[in-house]
């Protein structure tokens, strides 16, 4: 079983330089788990949701690329700006919050730079979903 992914959970990026935390705001009546709003699948929003991971080093990312290029070749990472297009995937196949599959700590989204964003702490501990 996994565990309810909450607000206030820790999230981390391969290509970013440090962790994350996830914001989640209702979409009807809110649902607590274990104290915190519980996440849905579509708790996907950059900036709104899932905030920057500090520097980027994605060469698929177009300010890193540009950066590269004209540092000769040598890596430089830049701000990261996540741009994630899909939401978070796969979810949980039997809990649904406001009519949305519940996010558990085992679900991942992508970033159009490459990254695979993932669940480093749900954020709580005492609910398990499927």
């Amino acid at each position: 079983m996994g565990m309810q992914v909450v607000a206030g959970a820790m999230l981390k990026c391969p290509f970013g330089v440090a962790p994350s935390v996830l914001s989640v705001l209702p979409k009807g009546p809110p649902v607590m788990a274990s104290g915190p709003l519980a996440a849905t699948i579509m708790d996907y929003a950059p900036i709104v949701n899932i905030p920057p991971f500090g520097m980027c080093s994605s060469l698929a990312n177009p300010t890193v690329a540009s950066a590269t290029a004209a540092a000769l070749g040598v890596l430089t990472p830049m701000p990261c700006l996540p741009v994630i297009p899909a939401p978070w995937a796969p979810g949980s196949p039997t809990v649904h919050i406001n009519n949305f599959p519940a996010l558990n700590n085992s679900s991942k989204c992508m970033c159009t730079w490459g990254g695979v964003i993932s669940v480093m702490n749900p954020g709580q501990f005492t609910v398990q979903i499927p």
